[in-house]
C-alpha cells in the first residue's frame, strides 16, 4: 500500500475542514475560531480528536492556542519557518548533502531573476537598490553584509511573481549561504558579491530577462566555485535540522 492510499486520521480530516472553513469564511490572522462546544457540534467529533486537530494546526503555524478565560484558537498566518523545518528534516532523513541545496540554488535563482525582470514592481526595485547601497556602504560589517545579501535574494524571489519561489527562498535563506555550517565571506569575497549584485540590479532595472538570467547565473556559478574551492568539506556534509 502506498503512503498516499493510507486512510487519514480523523484529527487530520478535521484539521483540513477547519482550514477550509477559515478560507471559505474569509477569516484572517487575529480572528478567533468558535468556542470548543460549538466546534464539537459542528464537526461531530470528540473533544480529544478536536484538540488533536487544533494542536496539529498550531504546529503548522495556522493557529495559536491561547489558554485561560477568553482564550481559545486564534488564526495566524503561517510563515516559511514551517516549510524550512519540513524541508530540512526531509533532507536530513534522506542523508542529502549541502551540495544539493547549492545545486538547487544555482539552477533556480537565474529563473527567478528572469521572471523578476518583467514582473518586479518599482517599489521592490527601489528596495533592491537600497539593499545594494547598504551593502556597499557597510562592506566592513559581516552582519550587515549577510543581512543585505539575504534581503537581495528574497526580494528577487518574491519579485518573480511566483509565491512558490518566494516561500522557498524565505524557507532556505538562513542556510543557503552556508554560514550556519562554518562558511565565511572575507572582505574580498564580499566585494565580489557586491559587484555581482550591482550587475544583477542593473539588468533588472532595464527589465531585460536574458541579461538578468545571465547575471544571476554568473553570480551563482561564482558561489558554487567559491564553495568548491574553499569549503568542499561543507558541500559533503549532510544537512541536519540543527542548522535552523
Amino acid at each position: 500500500m502506498s503512503v498516499s492510499s493510507r486512510p487519514q486520521k480523523t484529527a487530520l480530516i478535521v484539521a483540513k475542514r477547519v482550514v477550509d472553513d477559515i478560507y471559505r469564511g474569509g477569516q484572517t490572522a487575529g480572528d478567533r475560531l468558535p468556542p470548543e462546544r460549538v466546534m464539537l457540534e459542528h464537526y461531530g467529533v470528540g473533544r480529544g480528536t478536536l484538540r488533536e486537530a487544533l494542536r496539529f494546526l498550531e504546529l503548522q503555524g495556522v493557529l495559536t492556542l491561547k489558554p485561560g478565560p477568553g482564550g481559545g484558537p486564534v488564526i495566524q498566518k503561517p510563515d516559511a519557518t514551517y516549510l524550512a523545518n519540513g524541508l530540512v528534516l526531509l533532507l536530513q532523513f534522506s542523508e542529502s548533502p549541502f551540495s544539493m541545496i547549492v545545486e538547487a540554488r544555482r539552477d533556480l535563482e537565474p529563473v527567478m531573476a528572469r521572471h523578476a525582470a518583467s514582473r518586479m514592481k518599482k517599489d521592490s526595485l527601489d528596495q533592491l537598490g537600497n539593499s545594494v547601497e547598504q551593502m556597499r556602504d557597510n562592506l566592513e560589517s559581516r552582519d550587515i553584509f549577510l543581512a543585505t545579501n539575504r534581503e537581495f535574494h528574497e526580494l528577487i524571489a518574491w519579485g518573480s511573481g511566483n509565491a512558490m519561489y518566494g516561500f522557498l527562498i524565505d524557507a532556505l535563506v538562513d542556510i543557503v549561504d552556508g554560514t550556519h555550517m562554518g562558511v565565511d565571506y572575507p572582505e574580498q569575497r564580499r566585494k565580489a558579491i557586491l559587484g555581482a549584485h550591482e550587475r544583477i540590479l542593473s539588468a533588472l532595472q532595464t527589465h531585460d530577462g536574458d541579461s538578468s538570467f545571465a547575471a544571476m547565473e554568473e553570480h551563482m556559478g561564482e558561489f558554487v566555485r567559491y564553495m568548491q574551492r574553499r569549503y568542499s568539506e561543507v558541500l559533503h556534509q549532510t544537512v541536519t535540522w540543527d542548522i535552523l
